[in-house]
């Protein structure tokens, strides 16, 4: 090659690519195989080193090749030592290329190399690798004038940048130490921090991070002994490094700022923003368990006051006043709701801000933020009627705002329910503006649920005697709006888009899964059940619809437990005529639900027994063959969870039937279904039928389970053994397990 340097070129280029193979899964190579080639780099790194080192001298156009080639094979050097390498010609040339424009990002990909090499698992221990960290922290310390050079290209920058977060995020354990050098290197990070553009300021994220969890973690004080000196050094970290995330918290919270050109970003400019946002929400959570909430709270204050002199209530410059708040409302959790000092100057601040579109959004999402605060707020501060006046533009000023304002609403009503149960007609009447869609309001149907479950759980609060009134004020548009389309007549009924009804349905579940008043509940199910069941009779065909209407009557089944005697009978004669001409799913799991609730009830036996019977006959009808199974695996699915709530809650109504050894066939004949859910049901039937033969519940069961499963002990066992040699995937392998662990305890030697 000295003789014909145009060869250098390409021997370069080979020795650049040959280890950056490794990491490409494009060459379908067998593990093994790649584990080999690894090998084979990491017993050629000295002679990959020795060439490169020779390489040097030929020809300087070629250092840019060579400190790639260098940057390439570092990660197979394992058995070269960091004083070996500190003294080497090739991280000599690195390190001074770093102060070269042409050489500068190879010099960065190389010096970067060596950081991760001196904390790879590989490396010694971070005392062995000293030789080399002492030669590499100096320079790239010297770099960091060059953050703040104008004239530098951005791209060089960002190279500088990362190299100064990747030595943040290795040396970590040592930084936190907080000696004098390593609060430079904490100095310079801040540089990186507060540059103005936020890809390389946001480099530093991980490193402020993983401070953080150095800081509070206990694991990093193992080393100080006992509980005295571990606190003690605990206490003197914190302090000394107050002050660099105290700078923090004022860099980043100035880059949550809305671009005056916003209304112009594209799509995927403002997916970007939004995830600015939410990294610096992020950076301002680990502040907080350094500095606290309350002191993070403080530093924000600030800000916001400095925003508010800015002629921000002149709708002039509203950007640094969202960007203040929406910083506060990203760190609610961490401020105690016994704030006193900068809490009761923010609240009162709130209506008072201009009511541009993304400034309310933030206004809003703030009140739902610190609900918690604002319930327990001194009775002399009269904040909570201003603030819901405020959540009231919101729902009127755009799709953004209102979802703000419903999600606000909803938080507002949990945690300061006790404060509303005066004020019940302003409520109601937001209530009804925002679900008839006639008031100006912008919630939509989905933020809509947010509002219903706001008054669900105020009404909760109520006597029971106002609580009834109030639950048919909250119920009764979502009725006389089903029965509008209802009046309508049937076949106008049969064709409306299930969207139309689901809507309203789905309102009804979120009222009787919150409204926590059995009787009041089941009162309102009662009077309401007509409507229901002419919708359950007409639109049993509809998955969509069944679905919203049984998750409405399983929440109604929930909350009001056997307070429903009246309606559940009827509710179940009807799902059991429906299931055996339409097949929907959805009514085995309604019945499940009843199963848990009145299994146990001896009063309900009779028509119990009669829904197992029935539902349990027509579904082995429709699972035949395993080609059944995976047509249909959603009524798998819930016929066999239906089948393991019948053990454990009525087995005397299901065990000594004659249904029951036709489902444990059932079940042999789908257990090796590939759906997931549906067959974990199957497994889990099987296993709770072996479990209660042994119990001592299930001691009156135990010779019948014998009969039954010793007629067909070896055919179980054999698929069994079949779904853990891969006639079922591997995650199913616990499932599987635990079944035949279940067979073999119940039935011992004959297992």
């Amino acid at each position: 090659m000295k003789s014909q340097q145009e060869f250098i070129p390409s021997f370069l280029e080979l020795l650049i690519i040959l280890p950056q193979e490794t990491s490409s899964y494009k060459i379908a190579a067998r593990p093994e195989r790649r584990n080999q080639f690894e090998n084979d780099l990491c017993s050629s790194a000295n002679v990959a080193l020795s060439l490169l080192t020779a390489c040097l001298g030929f020809d300087e156009l070629k250092e840019q090749q060579v400190l790639e080639g260098f940057a390439s094979w570092l990660r197979f050097c394992h058995g070269i030592t960091a004083a070996t390498l500190a003294s080497h010609p090739l991280v000599h040339t690195a390190l001074s290329s770093l102060n070269t424009d042409q050489f500068l990002e190879a010099a960065v990909n190389v010096t970067s190399e060596l950081i991760h090499f001196t904390v790879s698992r590989d490396s010694c221990g971070i005392t062995e690798q000293f030789p080399l960290i002492q030669i590499l922290i100096p320079h790239v310390m010297g770099l960091k004038e060059q953050l703040k050079d104008s004239s530098k290209d951005e791209e060089d920058v960002k190279a500088i940048a990362r190299l100064f977060a990747d030595m943040g995020d290795s040396y970590v354990d040592l930084i936190a130490t907080g000696s004098g050098d390593a609060m430079q290197i904490v100095n310079a990070l801040l540089e990186v921090t507060s540059h103005s553009e936020f890809d390389i300021s946001s480099m530093t994220f991980n490193f402020w991070h993983h401070l953080k969890r150095n800081l509070t973690g206990r694991d990093s004080y193992t080393s100080c002994g006992s509980e005295v000196p571990i606190e003690a050094e605990r206490n003197r970290r914190m302090q000394l490094f107050r002050p660099p995330f105290e700078v923090l918290v004022s860099l980043v919270s100035s880059r949550v700022e809305y671009p005056e050109d916003f209304h112009t970003f594209s799509e995927e400019d403002r997916r970007d923003f939004r995830y600015a946002r939410y990294a610096v929400s992020d950076v301002l959570l680990d502040a907080t368990d350094v500095l606290g909430g309350d002191s993070t709270l403080k530093i924000l204050f600030m800000k916001l006051i400095q925003a508010c002199g800015s002629g921000a209530e002149q709708n002039q410059n509203w950007q640094p006043l969202e960007a203040a708040l929406f910083c506060i409302q990203a760190i609610a959790k961490s401020v105690s709701i016994e704030e006193k000092e900068i809490l009761p100057q923010v609240m009162p601040l709130l209506p008072r801000f201009p009511h541009q579109e993304q400034l309310l959004q933030t206004v809003c999402s703030t009140i739902g933020a610190f609900s918690k605060w604002i319930d327990a707020a001194p009775a002399e501060l009269p904040i909570l009627p201003p603030l819901v006046d405020i959540l009231n533009k919101g729902m009127s000023t755009s799709e953004d705002t209102a979802a703000a304002a419903s999600v606000a609403f909803k938080y507002i009503c949990e945690d300061c329910r006790g404060k509303f149960s005066g004020s019940l007609d302003g409520l109601f009447q937001i209530y009804h503006v925002a679900i008839s869609g006639v008031g100006g309001y912008k919630v939509s149907s989905e933020d809509s649920l947010h509002l219903v479950e706001a008054l669900s759980v105020v009404i909760t609060t109520l006597p029971q005697d106002h609580a009834r009134r109030a639950l048919e004020l909250i119920c009764m548009p979502i009725i006389n709006s089903l029965q509008e389309i209802i009046q309508q007549g049937e076949s106008a009924l049969q064709q409306v888009p299930a969207r139309h009804l689901t809507v309203h349905i789905d309102r009804l579940s979120t009222i009787f899964s919150n409204v926590k008043l059995p009787e009041v509940v089941a009162e309102a199910v009662n009077r309401y059940w007509p409507t229901l069941k002419i919708i359950f009779d007409h639109r049993a065909w509809d998955t969509r619809t069944m679905e919203s209407l049984c998750r409405s009557c399983k929440f109604a089944v929930r909350t009001c437990g056997r307070s429903m005697g009246i309606t559940i009978g009827a509710m179940l004669l009807e799902i059991q005529t429906l299931y055996q001409q339409h097949n929907q799913s959805c009514f085995l799991y309604l019945s499940s639900e009843v199963i848990k609730i009145f299994g146990s009830d001896p009063s309900c036996a009779s028509y119990l027994t009669c829904l197992i019977q029935t539902l349990f006959n027509h579904t082995i009808q429709l699972l035949r063959t395993i080609q059944d199974f995976t047509a249909r695996p959603d009524i798998a699915d819930d016929c066999f969870l239906l089948a393991s709530r019948c053990i454990r809650y009525c087995p005397d109504l299901f065990v000594p039937t004659e249904i029951f050894p036709r489902l444990v066939d059932c079940a042999m004949a789908g257990v090796t279904i590939q759906h997931r859910e549906a067959c974990k049901s199957i497994l889990c039937f099987l296993s709770d039928t072996f479990d209660l033969a042994k119990s001592p519940e299930g001691e009156k069961y135990r010779d019948l389970i014998n009969t039954i499963v010793l007629q067909r002990g070896a055919t179980l066992a054999r698929i069994m053994i079949a779904s853990l040699t891969g006639a079922l995937p591997s995650g199913r392998l616990e499932e599987v397990s635990y079944v035949l662990l279940s067979l073999s305890r119940a039935f011992g030697g004959n297992m």
